[in-house]
């Protein structure tokens, strides 16, 4: 049996390259025989948080939000493409997690991080992992930076170079990581409900 994954990226940019390190982790993701969908903040395009979709009575949600939370109960796990702004987090990606809460408990989530210098995204990544924790999700301890992305990656999401050949080696272990996670707490929620 397959293992859900919402693979979520948050860049609102025109160019956007981070897209291209979304489609490198879902196709080896699905490699590896895993159901995964991209989850593009900029194709959802919610609106600067207003109300959590619990805020909503039930079944006046707008129907976009109505059709994520669904997708997020869903999942097995999560993976968070960010890149770094300014030291932290993509907003657009802040924005789409913040909408929701409940719907994101007792899962594991992955961090995978990109800028376009030498840092990889790492400090948007370590901002990633409290706020992560803080919305009831596992963040697993491996994690993936890269940087230059430009140099790491093509238009099309293959490795290239030294530094794509460096992804493609750690990637597995990441995916090793997740997956055990994933298989952790779908078991334990077959044996127990969650405390609240």
């Amino acid at each position: 049996m397959s293992n859900r994954i919402l693979v979520f990226y948050g860049s609102y940019r025109s160019d956007r390259m981070g897209i291209r390190l979304a489609q490198f982790v879902i196709e080896r993701l699905r490699n590896r025989g895993d159901d995964v969908e991209l989850i593009d903040a900029k194709a959802i395009d919610l609106p600067i948080l207003d109300r959590m979709y619990k805020e909503y009575p039930k079944g006046q949600a707008p129907e976009r939000l109505e059709q994520l939370a669904g997708k997020i109960r869903d999942a097995d796990g999560f993976v968070f493409i960010t890149g770094e702004y300014n030291w932290g987090v993509q907003p657009g990606l802040k924005n789409l997690t913040d909408h929701f809460l409940e719907e994101w408990f007792w899962r594991p989530a992955a961090i995978v991080s990109y800028s376009a210098g030498r840092l990889s995204g790492a400090r948007a990544a370590t901002a990633w992992h409290g706020t992560l924790s803080e919305m009831g999700m596992v963040v697993i301890s491996s994690t993936i930076g890269v940087g230059p992305i430009g140099q790491t990656l093509s238009p099309e999401g293959e490795a290239v170079g030294e530094a794509g050949q460096a992804l493609e080696l750690t990637f597995p272990r990441f995916a090793d990581d997740l997956a055990w996670w994933v298989e952790a707490a779908k078991a334990q929620r077959q044996r127990k409900a969650p405390p609240y």
